[in-house]
């Protein structure tokens, strides 16, 4: 490359930059999308199906009247809401916008849901004080923990080949990078190229 090439070149390289950067900060989840959404669809619905009880996820969530005949403890209740605000909040945000933040914190907050999931399965089979014999489980209980465990584990692999695809693009970048100073060298030195 001459160098009036290179000049050419140079002016554009700001513009690569900032394109590099926003494909950086983007998702493609292909096919996991599906998945994804689907798994959202399931915890909204789980939101209307009974949590344990007479109680729905919606009463959970509301620590209403019927979630406290029911003696809902915390555990349930913190799932509830990282389900909402992380499993189906987030999820959808970076589903629609394919912001890569968003599916980070959607994968974070998914995944410690998935601990209170099955926290809350293990809190309604065990007695309470004075030997409180409560509702076990419900299916919406149980639909949600088995989709915000779905849901994280393909939040995780379209985190994770994001994470990839943007290494391997930085790794061509420094290369680049790396041949022009090593050109740039040799033109200085005089030892041009033939």
């Amino acid at each position: 490359m001459n160098p009036a090439e290179a000049k050419e070149f140079e002016q554009f390289r700001g513009d690569l930059e900032a394109v590099e950067r926003k494909i950086a900060g983007e998702i493609d989840p292909g096919a996991r999308a599906m998945v994804v959404a689907g798994s959202v669809f399931v915890l909204l619905l789980s939101l209307v199906l009974p949590h344990a009880g007479g109680a729905r996820g919606l009463d959970v969530l509301l620590y209403d009247a019927a979630a406290q005949a029911e003696h809902i403890g915390l555990p349930s209740r913190i799932f509830e809401w990282f389900v909402t605000v992380f499993g189906i909040g987030f999820s959808s945000l970076a589903l629609v916008t394919r912001r890569w933040v968003l599916a980070w914190i959607a994968v974070a907050g998914s995944a410690i849901a998935s601990v209170f999931g099955v926290l809350s399965i293990w809190h309604r089979q065990t007695p309470g004080l004075g030997n409180y014999q409560g509702a076990g489980p419900g299916v919406g209980l149980i639909l949600a923990t088995l989709a915000i465990i779905v849901l994280t584990f393909h939040w995780v692999k379209v985190v994770w080949s994001r994470t990839a695809v943007h290494l391997e693009a930085e790794e061509q970048r420094r290369r680049a990078a790396a041949e022009q100073e090593e050109r740039d060298r040799r033109r200085l030195l005089g030892e041009d190229e033939p």
